[in-house]
C-alpha cells in the first residue's frame, strides 16, 4: 500500500507537495532555534506549517497561504541570494534549490486547485 493511498490522497503531486511544505515549515523552525534568524524564517515556518495541514485536509483556503508563501519565500530567497551568493555556494545552492521549488509547487497546487474544493 502506498503512502499516498494511506493518506486517502489521489494525486501524489498533492502528496510531494504536502512533504515539501511540511519538510520547511520544520527546518524554518529549526533554523530559527539553532541560529536566532530574521523573524521571516519563522513567518514562513508558521505558513508552511499551516499549508501543509490545509493541504492534507483539502481546505480551499489553502490556496491563499500558498500565494503569501510564494510572494514571501521569493523575497526572501532572492534578498538572500542577492546579498550571499559568492560567499557560500552550497548555501546559495540551497537557497537556489527552494526557490524553485517554491515556484514549481505554487504552479502546481494553482493548477490543481478544484481538487482543494471538496
Amino acid at each position: 500500500m502506498s503512502f499516498a493511498s494511506k493518506l486517502k490522497m489521489e494525486s501524489v503531486g498533492m502528496v510531494l507537495t504536502l512533504i515539501f511544505y511540511l519538510i520547511v515549515g520544520i527546518i524554518s523552525f529549526a533554523m530559527l532555534v539553532i541560529n536566532y534568524s530574521p523573524p521571516s524564517i519563522g513567518i514562513i515556518g508558521i505558513f508552511s506549517l499551516v499549508t501543509a495541514y490545509g493541504l492534507f485536509r483539502k481546505r480551499n483556503w489553502t490556496i491563499w497561504f500558498v500565494i503569501i508563501l510564494f510572494l514571501t519565500a521569493t523575497t526572501f530567497a532572492t534578498y538572500t541570494l542577492y546579498y550571499y551568493f559568492w560567499q557560500n555556494l552550497l548555501f546559495t545552492t540551497g537557497v537556489l534549490a527552494y526557490l524553485i521549488l517554491t515556484w514549481v509547487f505554487t504552479a502546481y497546487t494553482a493548477s490543481k486547485r478544484k481538487t482543494l474544493e471538496t
